[in-house]
């Protein structure tokens, strides 16, 4: 496994837009060494290897989803006609991106 340093630490954060301050860093790095502990820590149980990964932590099923029973749409007029501003057999909306 690659160490995690400070310098990966910025790599990783230049590669998703990330910006922080060297204080950041510092805490992120030390949290990441208790992480990387507690994995180790888990790495040595006696069997881990035999369990299989979980992905939750409780059995789930799906039994409750109702079928899937097809219907008719609704029409573009019932859908439109509660709109604010339609133009084009469109809603129109404000512009959220500058």
């Amino acid at each position: 496994m690659q160490k995690v340093t400070r310098s990966l630490l910025k790599k990783a954060a230049h590669n998703i837009m990330l910006d922080m301050t060297e204080e950041q860093y510092a805490l992120l790095e030390a949290e990441f060494t208790i992480l990387l502990a507690q994995m180790d820590l888990i790495g040595h149980i006696v069997g881990i290897d035999d369990v299989a990964p979980m992905t939750f932590p409780f059995d789930e099923t799906t039994e409750w989803m109702r079928e899937d029973i097809p219907s008719s749409p609704t029409s573009a007029a019932d859908i439109l006609k509660n709109a604010g501003f339609v133009e084009d057999h469109q809603i129109k909306v404000p512009k959220v991106v500058g």
